[in-house]
Protein backbone atom coordinates (compact mmCIF):
# COMPACT_ATOMS: atom_id res chain seq x y z
CA UNK A 1 0.00 0.00 0.00
CA UNK A 2 1.17 3.12 -0.95
CA UNK A 3 1.93 6.10 1.62
CA UNK A 4 -1.21 8.13 1.59
CA UNK A 5 -1.33 11.89 2.93
CA UNK A 6 -4.25 13.33 3.85
CA UNK A 7 -5.43 17.15 2.52
CA UNK A 8 -7.43 17.58 4.48
CA UNK A 9 -9.38 14.65 4.46
CA UNK A 10 -8.61 10.87 5.31
CA UNK A 11 -8.26 8.70 2.18
CA UNK A 12 -6.82 5.21 1.63
CA UNK A 13 -4.81 4.37 -1.21
CA UNK A 14 -4.86 0.51 -2.48
CA UNK A 15 -3.21 -0.80 -5.85
CA UNK A 16 -5.20 -3.76 -7.55
CA UNK A 17 -2.41 -6.38 -9.18
CA UNK A 18 -0.99 -5.85 -12.34
CA UNK A 19 1.59 -7.64 -13.82
CA UNK A 20 4.26 -6.04 -16.27
CA UNK A 21 3.12 -5.47 -19.92
CA UNK A 22 5.12 -6.96 -22.33
CA UNK A 23 5.07 -7.06 -26.26
CA UNK A 24 3.49 -3.95 -28.25
CA UNK A 25 2.49 -1.62 -25.23
CA UNK A 26 -0.74 0.52 -25.87
CA UNK A 27 0.21 4.25 -26.51
CA UNK A 28 -2.46 5.01 -24.32
CA UNK A 29 -2.33 6.42 -21.00
CA UNK A 30 -4.45 6.22 -18.04
CA UNK A 31 -8.07 7.44 -16.61
CA UNK A 32 -10.58 7.21 -14.30
CA UNK A 33 -13.09 4.40 -15.07
CA UNK A 34 -15.18 3.92 -11.75
CA UNK A 35 -16.63 5.62 -10.75
CA UNK A 36 -17.49 6.27 -14.46
CA UNK A 37 -15.78 9.41 -15.35
CA UNK A 38 -16.94 11.50 -18.39
CA UNK A 39 -14.75 10.37 -20.50
CA UNK A 40 -15.68 6.43 -19.59
CA UNK A 41 -19.25 7.56 -20.13
CA UNK A 42 -18.52 9.40 -24.02
CA UNK A 43 -16.12 5.97 -24.44
CA UNK A 44 -19.43 3.61 -23.05
CA UNK A 45 -21.59 5.95 -25.17
CA UNK A 46 -24.01 6.40 -22.20
CA UNK A 47 -23.04 10.69 -23.71
CA UNK A 48 -23.51 10.62 -26.93
CA UNK A 49 -22.32 12.74 -29.61
CA UNK A 50 -18.75 13.32 -27.97
CA UNK A 51 -16.48 14.02 -30.15
CA UNK A 52 -12.49 12.17 -30.35
CA UNK A 53 -12.89 11.67 -26.71
CA UNK A 54 -15.06 8.66 -27.44
CA UNK A 55 -12.57 7.10 -29.30
CA UNK A 56 -9.75 7.49 -26.42
CA UNK A 57 -10.74 8.48 -22.63
CA UNK A 58 -7.05 7.96 -21.76
CA UNK A 59 -5.77 10.80 -23.54
CA UNK A 60 -6.95 13.80 -21.72
CA UNK A 61 -3.11 14.66 -21.47
CA UNK A 62 -2.31 18.37 -19.87
CA UNK A 63 0.93 20.26 -18.20
CA UNK A 64 0.51 19.91 -14.20
CA UNK A 65 -1.40 22.42 -12.51
CA UNK A 66 -4.34 23.04 -14.60
CA UNK A 67 -8.00 22.94 -13.02
CA UNK A 68 -10.18 21.42 -16.00
CA UNK A 69 -11.67 18.57 -17.05
CA UNK A 70 -10.41 18.63 -20.49
CA UNK A 71 -6.92 19.38 -19.28
CA UNK A 72 -6.55 22.36 -22.07
CA UNK A 73 -7.18 20.37 -24.94
CA UNK A 74 -9.89 22.10 -26.89
CA UNK A 75 -9.95 18.71 -28.72
CA UNK A 76 -11.51 17.14 -25.61
CA UNK A 77 -13.40 20.92 -24.34
CA UNK A 78 -16.98 18.66 -24.51
CA UNK A 79 -15.58 17.61 -21.10
CA UNK A 80 -15.94 21.09 -19.98
CA UNK A 81 -19.46 21.15 -20.68
CA UNK A 82 -21.53 21.57 -17.84
CA UNK A 83 -24.68 21.36 -19.52
CA UNK A 84 -24.55 17.81 -21.36
CA UNK A 85 -26.62 16.84 -18.16
CA UNK A 86 -23.76 14.86 -17.52
CA UNK A 87 -24.83 11.11 -15.32
CA UNK A 88 -23.72 11.53 -11.78
CA UNK A 89 -22.93 8.00 -9.75
CA UNK A 90 -24.55 8.02 -6.25
CA UNK A 91 -22.16 6.90 -3.45
CA UNK A 92 -21.83 7.44 0.49
CA UNK A 93 -19.86 9.98 1.93
CA UNK A 94 -17.01 8.12 0.79
CA UNK A 95 -15.93 7.12 -3.10
CA UNK A 96 -13.65 4.88 -4.38
CA UNK A 97 -11.47 6.17 -8.20
CA UNK A 98 -10.45 3.58 -9.83
CA UNK A 99 -7.57 4.64 -12.03
CA UNK A 100 -7.07 1.87 -15.31
CA UNK A 101 -3.42 2.58 -16.95
CA UNK A 102 -2.29 1.04 -20.12
CA UNK A 103 0.84 3.04 -20.32
CA UNK A 104 2.14 3.27 -16.51
CA UNK A 105 4.53 6.09 -16.11
CA UNK A 106 6.44 6.87 -13.00
CA UNK A 107 3.81 8.98 -10.85
CA UNK A 108 5.03 11.85 -8.41
CA UNK A 109 1.35 11.87 -6.95
CA UNK A 110 -2.81 11.93 -7.35
CA UNK A 111 -5.22 14.19 -6.70
CA UNK A 112 -8.59 14.90 -5.99
CA UNK A 113 -10.39 18.45 -5.93
CA UNK A 114 -13.72 19.21 -5.39
CA UNK A 115 -14.45 22.91 -6.90
CA UNK A 116 -10.78 24.16 -6.66
CA UNK A 117 -10.70 22.61 -3.34
CA UNK A 118 -7.93 19.67 -2.88
CA UNK A 119 -9.20 17.91 -0.51
CA UNK A 120 -7.07 14.40 -1.18
CA UNK A 121 -3.61 13.73 -2.38
CA UNK A 122 -2.14 10.09 -2.63
CA UNK A 123 1.86 10.17 -3.43
CA UNK A 124 3.26 8.10 -6.12
CA UNK A 125 6.93 7.66 -4.79
CA UNK A 126 8.18 8.08 -8.18
CA UNK A 127 7.20 4.70 -8.80
CA UNK A 128 5.28 2.67 -11.89
CA UNK A 129 1.74 1.67 -10.88
CA UNK A 130 -0.06 -0.86 -11.04
CA UNK A 131 -2.24 -1.79 -14.21
CA UNK A 132 -5.28 -0.44 -12.20
CA UNK A 133 -5.05 1.69 -9.00
CA UNK A 134 -7.86 2.33 -6.66
CA UNK A 135 -8.12 5.55 -4.37
CA UNK A 136 -10.36 5.91 -1.06
CA UNK A 137 -11.53 9.33 -0.77
CA UNK A 138 -13.45 10.57 1.97
CA UNK A 139 -16.06 13.30 0.93
CA UNK A 140 -18.22 13.68 3.71
CA UNK A 141 -17.62 17.40 3.62
CA UNK A 142 -19.29 17.72 -0.13
CA UNK A 143 -22.52 16.59 0.40
CA UNK A 144 -25.18 16.70 -2.83
CA UNK A 145 -24.11 16.87 -6.20
CA UNK A 146 -20.21 17.28 -7.13
CA UNK A 147 -18.17 17.26 -10.18
CA UNK A 148 -14.78 15.54 -8.61
CA UNK A 149 -11.33 16.58 -10.74
CA UNK A 150 -8.85 13.41 -10.59
CA UNK A 151 -5.56 14.09 -11.76
CA UNK A 152 -2.90 11.77 -12.57
CA UNK A 153 0.88 13.62 -12.06
CA UNK A 154 3.47 12.41 -13.79
CA UNK A 155 6.67 11.58 -12.06
CA UNK A 156 9.16 12.32 -15.02
CA UNK A 157 7.38 14.23 -17.10
CA UNK A 158 5.62 17.79 -16.64
CA UNK A 159 2.26 16.28 -17.64
CA UNK A 160 -0.53 15.12 -15.89
CA UNK A 161 -3.54 13.30 -16.78
CA UNK A 162 -7.47 14.53 -15.94
CA UNK A 163 -10.44 12.75 -15.25
CA UNK A 164 -13.36 14.49 -14.27
CA UNK A 165 -16.22 12.44 -12.10
CA UNK A 166 -19.97 13.51 -11.41
CA UNK A 167 -21.20 12.50 -8.33
CA UNK A 168 -24.36 12.66 -6.09
CA UNK A 169 -22.59 12.10 -2.36
CA UNK A 170 -24.50 11.27 0.40
CA UNK A 171 -26.87 9.78 -2.28
CA UNK A 172 -28.34 13.71 -1.92
CA UNK A 173 -28.58 16.28 -4.64
CA UNK A 174 -29.96 16.55 -8.28
CA UNK A 175 -30.01 18.64 -11.15
CA UNK A 176 -27.97 18.62 -14.36
CA UNK A 177 -25.20 21.14 -12.90
CA UNK A 178 -22.60 19.94 -10.62
CA UNK A 179 -22.57 22.57 -7.43
CA UNK A 180 -19.17 23.20 -7.69
CA UNK A 181 -17.27 22.61 -11.39
CA UNK A 182 -13.87 22.70 -11.91
CA UNK A 183 -12.76 26.14 -13.16
CA UNK A 184 -10.97 26.54 -16.27
CA UNK A 185 -7.39 27.41 -16.29
CA UNK A 186 -5.33 28.50 -19.12
CA UNK A 187 -2.72 26.18 -19.71
CA UNK A 188 1.21 27.37 -19.74
CA UNK A 189 3.22 27.09 -23.23
CA UNK A 190 3.85 23.24 -22.81
CA UNK A 191 3.18 20.96 -25.23
CA UNK A 192 1.73 17.89 -24.94
CA UNK A 193 3.57 14.39 -25.49
CA UNK A 194 2.82 13.53 -29.17
CA UNK A 195 -0.15 10.66 -29.45
CA UNK A 196 -1.70 9.25 -32.59
CA UNK A 197 -5.18 10.64 -33.72
CA UNK A 198 -7.94 8.90 -32.46
CA UNK A 199 -11.20 9.46 -34.32
CA UNK A 200 -11.26 7.20 -37.29
CA UNK A 201 -13.25 3.63 -35.73
CA UNK A 202 -11.43 0.87 -35.03
CA UNK A 203 -10.60 -1.17 -38.62
CA UNK A 204 -12.19 -4.63 -39.46
CA UNK A 205 -10.75 -7.51 -37.07
CA UNK A 206 -7.27 -8.86 -37.16
CA UNK A 207 -6.18 -12.53 -36.83
CA UNK A 208 -7.44 -13.14 -33.42
CA UNK A 209 -10.95 -12.72 -33.93
CA UNK A 210 -13.27 -15.09 -32.66
CA UNK A 211 -11.47 -16.03 -29.36
CA UNK A 212 -11.82 -15.53 -26.10
CA UNK A 213 -10.01 -13.19 -24.41
CA UNK A 214 -7.16 -14.43 -21.87
CA UNK A 215 -4.11 -12.84 -20.10
CA UNK A 216 -0.36 -12.83 -21.63
CA UNK A 217 -1.92 -12.24 -25.24
CA UNK A 218 -0.76 -10.05 -27.99
CA UNK A 219 -3.76 -8.64 -29.49
CA UNK A 220 -4.09 -6.45 -32.57
CA UNK A 221 -6.19 -3.51 -33.06
CA UNK A 222 -9.64 -5.01 -34.74
CA UNK A 223 -8.93 -8.04 -33.42
CA UNK A 224 -12.69 -9.72 -31.64
CA UNK A 225 -12.76 -11.40 -28.19
CA UNK A 226 -15.77 -12.79 -26.03
CA UNK A 227 -15.58 -11.42 -22.59
CA UNK A 228 -18.50 -13.01 -20.29
CA UNK A 229 -20.65 -13.70 -22.86
CA UNK A 230 -20.18 -10.23 -25.06
CA UNK A 231 -18.07 -9.30 -27.63
CA UNK A 232 -15.73 -6.72 -27.74
CA UNK A 233 -12.84 -5.37 -30.93
CA UNK A 234 -9.43 -4.33 -29.66
CA UNK A 235 -9.02 -0.71 -29.83
CA UNK A 236 -5.06 -0.66 -29.50
CA UNK A 237 -2.70 -2.89 -29.83
CA UNK A 238 -1.47 -4.40 -27.02
CA UNK A 239 -0.40 -7.17 -24.16
CA UNK A 240 -3.39 -8.45 -22.15
CA UNK A 241 -2.53 -7.97 -18.42
CA UNK A 242 -5.37 -8.68 -15.34
CA UNK A 243 -7.00 -5.40 -15.07
CA UNK A 244 -7.29 -4.88 -18.68
CA UNK A 245 -10.87 -7.45 -19.38
CA UNK A 246 -12.59 -5.71 -22.16
CA UNK A 247 -15.47 -4.43 -19.98
CA UNK A 248 -16.17 -1.01 -19.16
CA UNK A 249 -12.97 -0.27 -16.98
CA UNK A 250 -10.83 -0.75 -19.98
CA UNK A 251 -12.65 1.12 -22.59
CA UNK A 252 -9.46 2.50 -23.75
CA UNK A 253 -8.26 -0.87 -25.13
CA UNK A 254 -11.85 -2.32 -25.83
CA UNK A 255 -15.09 -1.78 -27.64
CA UNK A 256 -18.24 -3.27 -27.84
CA UNK A 257 -19.24 -4.86 -30.64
Amino acid sequence: MRKVFVYPLVIAGTAAAGLVATGSAASAHGYVSAPPSRQALCASRAVPDCGPIQFEPQSVEGPKGLRSCDGGLSQFSVLNDNSRAWPARTVGSTATFTWVFTARHRTSNWEYFVGNTRVAVVDGGNAQPDAVVSHQVDLSRFPGRQTVLAIWNIGDTPMAFYSCIDLNVGGSGGGTTPQNPPTTTAPPSTTPTTRPPATTPPPAPGNNAGGTWATGTAYKIGDEVTFQGKRYRCRQSHTSLAGWEPSVFTLALWLPV
